[in-house]
């Protein structure tokens, strides 16, 4: 709480620099008589140069406390404990300092190891002694950064400049961030991958029709070494995102496009398309309740009247109906976006030349518009094949390999949810078929939208 408050302090006094730099500024420039040129930069371009010296020193201190901070805490309070009755540093050692944190925070009413209550109040005191001088030393920075900006203010200082190549630094770090978090995930899915793929053949992942992730838990066991066959997970994640939802998603999406865009009311479109773009913003798990509570039952009502007396409520056609709802906003959008930047001229010609409105829309404006659809619907299927929710709630755990749409299958996402739910040991292949089924699917969605984006680039290079 004290690093907290230290941060909001660090704000307020950054937000003080500002206005002391700003009114230094204005200072000047009332001495030079209010002259164009007397003074090189603008009164908030010399503010923002102080506050931003004043707040970078302090927040990288606190940034840097934040990660740092917990194992110099957890070192000192150690320290107070003999050697020899210190837990080994590991699991052991981890499990004793989680308990103290729980005791301290209030979580845990009373701990298993004897250690944990003796060490919680020495914890409790060095944390707030050591936080309490981060936050001074941070608050310390800032005065002298600010400070040191402060009396760098003159008339032809050049402080636009200086805070223009201090954004390019943000900007870039910002860049770099993003950059190396992708990069991260990725590594993190090969290195576990390639630990899955030492204990089960790629071959056997990749093409077989089995899947039983299940592992032996004694030698003697028989039976129970488990099949990590994921052909019936990626044709479930196939049969529902891109086929089931897609055939709701692209029909509706793309006529409700083009009404919005050729047939209605300028005043009735500004209505109707925030309307549908709100089913965009409807959280994932919702969808998932609907399709569970209302849809999944219909849809097995529609199978036993169909003469299936073993219809299952988890199904496919209820999962996809309801995911192909979800992404309309997302086909919708593109479509419009690429129906509203195909020229007039060409829709005005067609109708002069004596076509109907119809007749100008499906061989005018759609094929023009065409790689901008296409783009529109990969990016939807790429957004469908990586939804959980609504598939863990409605289409089951089976992994069936079916094409039958009233039957239970289940979808990579799915699985990684099971695999990874609860106490789970990262050495056995069970919880590290996640990562495969992860590294899969990153690849399958990656592939997907770099084609999408290509394609869009295309039809965007065509029509600027």
């Amino acid at each position: 709480m004290r690093l907290v408050i230290a941060f909001a302090l660090v704000l307020a006094l950054a937000g003080l620099a500002y206005l002391a730099g700003r009114a230094r500024a204005q200072r000047l420039t009332l001495a030079a008589g209010g002259r164009i040129g007397a003074v090189h930069s603008r009164p908030v371009y010399h503010g923002a140069y102080v506050a931003v010296l004043a707040l970078a020193p302090a927040l990288l201190l606190l940034a840097g406390w934040g990660v740092m901070g917990e194992g110099v805490i957890e070192g000192r309070v150690l320290a107070t404990v003999a050697a020899a009755s210190q837990p080994a540093p590991g699991p052991d050692r981890d499990a004793l300092m989680n308990e103290v944190r729980g005791l301290v925070a209030g979580d845990l009413p009373q701990a298993f190891n004897p250690l944990a209550p003796v060490l919680a109040p020495r914890y409790a005191a060095t944390k707030a002694n050591l936080d309490l001088l981060a936050g001074a030393l941070a608050v310390a920075l800032l005065c002298l950064g600010g400070l040191w900006g402060y009396s760098r203010i003159r008339p032809d200082f050049r402080a636009r400049n200086r805070v223009e190549a201090q954004v390019r630094v943000l900007l870039l770090v910002a860049s770099v961030v993003a950059i190396l978090t992708t990069f991260g995930i990725v590594l993190s899915l090969i290195f576990e991958s390639i630990r899955f793929f030492r204990l089960v053949s790629p071959v056997e992942f990749l093409t077989g029709l089995a899947w039983s992730p299940q592992t032996a838990l004694r030698a003697d066991q028989v039976g129970s070494t488990g099949a990590f066959g994921a052909v019936p997970l990626f044709w479930g994640t196939i049969f529902i995102g891109a086929i089931i939802a897609m055939a709701v998603a692209i029909p509706l999406g793309l006529m409700s496009a083009i009404y919005l865009t050729q047939y209605a009311q300028p005043r009735l479109r500004r209505w109707l398309k925030p309307v549908l773009e709100l089913l965009a913003g409807v959280p994932t798990v919702v969808y998932g309740f609907f399709a569970a509570l209302t849809v999944a039952p219909v849809v097995r009502s529609i199978a036993v009247a169909l003469g299936m007396s073993d219809a299952s409520s988890d199904s496919a056609l209820a999962a996809g109906l309801v995911m192909g709802v979800m992404i309309i906003p997302f086909v919708s959008s593109m479509a419009d976006d690429a129906l509203t930047a195909v020229p007039r001229a060409m829709r005005d010609g067609s109708l002069a030349m004596g076509a109907t409105m119809s007749e100008t829309v499906k061989k005018v404006m759609v094929p023009a518009a065409l790689p901008g659809i296409i783009g529109g619907v990969l990016l939807a299927v790429s957004r469908a094949i990586g939804e959980t929710m609504i598939v863990v709630m409605a289409a089951g755990l089976a992994a069936n390999l079916t094409a039958n749409p009233f039957s239970s299958v289940t979808t990579v996402t799915t699985q990684i949810v099971a695999l990874l739910t609860g106490d789970q040991e990262f050495d056995s292949a069970k919880t590290l078929s996640a990562f495969a089924l992860g590294l899969v699917l990153f690849a399958m969605t990656l592939v997907l939208n770099i084609y999408a984006l290509a394609v869009v680039k295309r039809y965007r290079e065509a029509y600027e």
